[in-house]
């Protein structure tokens, strides 16, 4: 996902997408404490996710 693919959606979009990636964040985490997770590199992955989500949602408030 990149920062352009985001910042032309609205703020409900954003909102919405930012609840999905953090009930996948928790799954992860989850995943990893009982070692079913695999490729822990899923984890910064989604970090990632959420931090782009949130900067398109506070340049998308401040307009």
């Amino acid at each position: 996902m990149k920062y352009t693919d985001i910042s032309d959606k609205g703020i409900s979009g954003l909102t919405e997408m930012l609840k999905e990636k953090r009930l996948e964040l928790f799954t992860l985490k989850a995943k990893l404490k009982t070692m079913q997770l695999t490729n822990t590199s899923e984890l910064r992955d989604a970090k990632k996710n959420i931090a782009r989500i949130q900067t398109a949602l506070n340049a998308a408030r401040s307009k």
